[in-house]
């Protein structure tokens, strides 16, 4: 079985007629009053049988209305019969229409035993407004009302009437009701229950089934109710012969409508003139009938629009409606204008030369009647034969080829009225100056001030012709005024001046009988921007670059001038990216981007009337090939391996390594006497135990003597043992054991301590042998004759010149007696061998 849950108002019913018998008759609803005023309360009782076998033995009886919820009755009891019965109240129906189900629990769910449907509206409201029509057409009495707010319960409306006298205080003759239609507010009353030229009672009744009401009651004479047709108007064609035409008036006629002929009637017409915001004028008082009717005093320019309508008179009566409008233009009056010309030559073809003449009216009264043309013709000289036709036209400029010798040339305007007084044209060729100092500027993008020089002869004005330029010669866009005043300097155009345009601007100055030369300007109406930047073309494209490039845009006439270009480009992940460019680029390298990339790329153009954009343009960067993938790949790969190689070999020779590359030998200008002594390792120190005695005192001093032509003054110091000595080239200076100069070295603290210093006499190019002096000396240290090597010169690889040097054995006359030099700083940078090679030195 279906529950509740899902029941609708069609669904709920259709599942109580499926039910079986034996459920159908289990419950019984009954209502107290199954149709209520809206919003009133409603009472209901359910019963259920005992009868019932599938049920429980007391049921617990739930209520639902409409799509609600279930809910207890106010009240359950059981009967003495066994019946269970159960009521409630339902405070306030608000729906118009619903039904109310009562239901039992069963299976899980719940069943519904019996449903009762509910109504609520509104009893009817008086009916208003009511009124009568009697039409002639159907000889019927046709009335309609309104039926007052919604009752949203079925209510039916009754016409009801009675033939009545004294002023329908009394009914006679009932007249049979009229029952409308379905929704319908209107009803008829045929010609055969009325009496014409006597009163009726007329009412209506509205009825439902809370209630009764009626319309006040309308007392009238079906012939004063009657509703006329209106007359036929149409206008009347009259011959000019008998009745001359006047301007400004139209003839008339209208006829009555025939039913309604033999009453007595009355008319208004109405007339308006086809122009925007005119109104209507109302002429009354006439006869239903006239043959003849002139209606005058209107303007000739426009068409008018006539309507007619008539009512029952004297007696009472209504209104017809209105004829069908009838469209008529008033007789015309000739053109009463004045007509400005001026002239110019027009090369239209090679060796033909027209005429281009130019006219404006002028109107001289409000009324100056209505133009349908222009006519230009000439005279003949001897006033013999017909005038000549130069130009018949609605504009208001001609180009004609002037006849030779024409000399009486008129322009007339005309209608259907006659025309206008002649006006001579004088094809006189400029005399007299013309303006100077022309000078034309926008005042906005509507209007442009001119002004100019007045010209020394006075003029009795001046014409002034504008008209954008254009590119073509015959394009007639020009707009000329004539100003009479010839004292004036300026004027503001404001006629026909579109922005953003260039404007020809003609200024001539009018003399007696002629037009003077003309001088022009030119100038902007208004300045744009450029309606949209350059289109971007692909020129080039690589895997991180794109070359774009453009084609500036020709300037327009007007067009401010640009200012810079601004390059946008988007990625797929809408990272944006942009950078502006001066107007003299043409074209922009995209780099920094990602291989095969979808890129939009768009391009702005400024200027200081605004910015524009162009077209987007979609491109894609190229993907790296495999090839170079593995190029790339394979370098990373050896760049790699390399710097681990290079890496390894350093940490593994680094504690093998015994000499430097470039010894850093200090500066004996700015060092003191350790820095010399280079550092050497206890197992790096050549043993010599037959070159060198301990017992012998440390050498302090060598002092290296070459031979000179010039002698040297010496230091105090060194006393006789040198003033025989060759020139001072090197002196270095060793201080204490080189074996023990790591532990036992201190440098000396003061200059006027007395050290000990060796000396080598000798040449390096004599052949004689090198002698080695130990004396007492408290000369200075280093001389500075030679200058020490730089810490980053690697003696090793300057080779120089060796000398042989033969070791003498020791003398006892000399004061020093020296081993081999192997511990001479210099002497160890030069030291390349083992110490079997010392005597290579």
């Amino acid at each position: 079985m279906v529950g509740l849950g899902a029941c609708t108002l069609t669904g709920a019913a259709l599942i109580f007629l499926l039910l079986p018998k034996s459920l159908q008759s289990c419950g019984h609803i009954r209502i107290s009053v199954p149709i209520v005023r809206l919003g009133d309360p409603v009472m209901a009782s359910c019963t259920v049988s005992p009868n019932c076998s599938k049920l429980d033995r007391e049921p617990r009886i739930l209520w639902r209305l409409e799509d609600g919820p279930n809910q207890p009755g106010d009240k359950q009891w059981r009967l003495p019969d066994g019946t269970q019965e159960s009521t409630i109240t339902l405070p306030h129906m608000n729906h118009t229409k619903a039904f109310l189900f009562c239901l039992v629990p069963w299976a899980n769910s719940f069943q519904v035993l019996d449903q009762a449907e509910i109504r609520a509206g509104y009893p009817p409201a008086s009916p208003s407004n009511l009124s009568c029509l009697m039409y002639l057409t159907t000889n019927s009495l046709v009335c309609q009302w309104e039926p007052g707010p919604e009752t949203h319960l079925p209510t039916n409306f009754t016409l009801k009437s009675f033939r009545s006298r004294a002023d329908c205080q009394y009914q006679e003759d009932s007249i049979p009701d009229c029952v409308p239609g379905d929704r319908q507010n209107t009803c008829s009353i045929h010609r055969k229950h009325l009496l014409l030229y006597q009163n009726m009672v007329i009412w209506v009744q509205a009825e439902n089934v809370l209630g009764t009401s009626e319309s006040p009651k309308l007392c009238l004479d079906p012939m004063d109710v009657v509703k006329l047709e209106p007359p036929e108007l149409q206008a009347l064609d009259i011959n000019p012969d008998l009745v001359p035409r006047q301007p400004g008036c139209l003839w008339l006629s209208w006829k009555p409508w025939e039913p309604g002929g033999f009453m007595e009637q009355e008319c208004e017409l109405r007339y308006q003139p086809q122009l925007r915001g005119a109104n209507w004028t109302l002429v009354s008082h006439l006869p239903s009938s006239k043959d003849q009717f002139k209606l005058c005093g209107l303007h000739q320019a426009p068409v008018y629009t006539l309507q007619i309508r008539c009512i029952r008179s004297p007696l009472p009566g209504l209104w017809s409606s209105w004829s069908p409008g009838l469209q008529l233009r008033p007789s015309l009056k000739a053109p009463t204008i004045r007509l400005d010309t001026w002239w110019k030559k027009k090369q239209l073809e090679p060796g033909t030369v027209n005429v281009q003449l130019f006219w404006k009216p002028t109107p001289m009264q409000e009324d100056s009647g209505q133009i349908q043309g222009y006519l230009l013709s000439s005279s003949p000289s001897d006033q013999q034969g017909p005038d000549r036709h130069l130009c018949n036209t609605t504009e208001l400029s001609c180009i004609f080829h002037l006849p030779s010798g024409a000399q009486n040339v008129t322009l007339v305007a005309y209608n259907t009225g006659g025309t206008s007084p002649p006006s001579p044209v004088a094809f006189l060729e400029n005399q007299g100056p013309a303006v100077t100092r022309l000078h034309a500027m926008a005042q906005d993008s509507d209007s442009i001030w001119v002004d100019w020089e007045a010209p020394s002869s006075p003029p009795q004005g001046y014409l002034i012709e504008w008209g954008w330029k254009s590119p073509s010669p015959n394009s007639n866009n020009k707009t000329w005024r004539m100003e009479p005043n010839g004292n004036i300097t300026g004027i503001l155009l404001q006629e026909n001046i579109n922005p953003f345009q260039l404007y020809e601007i003609t200024v001539a100055p009018l003399y007696p009988g002629i037009v003077g030369p003309s001088a022009n300007v030119y100038t902007y109406s208004g300045e744009r921007a450029l309606p949209h930047a350059p289109e971007l073309h692909l020129k080039h494209i690589g895997r991180t670059w794109a070359q774009v490039e453009w084609v500036p845009e020709t300037p327009w006439l007007g067009m401010i001038p640009l200012t810079h270009y601004t390059i946008f480009w988007t990625n797929d992940q809408n990272q944006s990216f942009s950078i502006t460019l001066n107007v003299s680029f043409h074209g922009f390298v995209l780099d920094h981007l990602e291989p095969a990339s979808l890129y939009h790329v768009y391009l702005m153009a400024t200027s200081r009337a605004g910015s524009s954009n162009s077209t987007g343009l979609t491109l894609m960067t190229l993907a790296l090939e495999t090839s170079e993938l593995q190029v790339f790949l394979g370098l990373l790969v050896f760049l790699i391996s390399f710097v681990s190689f290079c890496g390894t070999v350093w940490f593994c020779c680094k504690h093998s390594r015994k000499n430097f590359f470039w010894p850093n030998v200090p500066d004996p200008a700015h060092s003191s006497l350790s820095s010399w002594v280079p550092t050497v390792m206890t197992e790096e120190i050549f043993q010599l135990p037959s070159l060198w005695d301990a017992g012998m005192p440390p050498v302090t001093k060598i002092t290296v003597l070459e031979e000179d032509k010039k002698l040297t003054n010496w230091d105090s110091s060194d006393n006789s043992q040198t003033s025989s000595l060759p020139t001072l080239v090197q002196a270095y200076v060793l201080q204490g054991d080189p074996r023990a100069i790591s532990n036992q070295f201190q440098p000396s603290s003061g200059t006027n301590d007395q050290v000990l210093y060796g000396q080598v006499l000798g040449s390096p190019t004599s052949p004689e042998v090198m002698r080695y002096l130990r004396c007492d000396s408290t000369q200075p240290l280093l001389g500075g004759l030679t200058p020490s090597p730089k810490s980053y010169e690697n003696i090793w690889f300057h080779p120089r010149h060796q000398e042989t040097f033969v070791p003498q054995p020791p003398s006892q006359e000399d004061d020093c007696v020296f081993g081999p030099p192997f511990d001479f700083p210099r002497f160890q940078g030069l030291q390349v061998h083992g110490v079997e090679e010392q005597e290579g030195f």
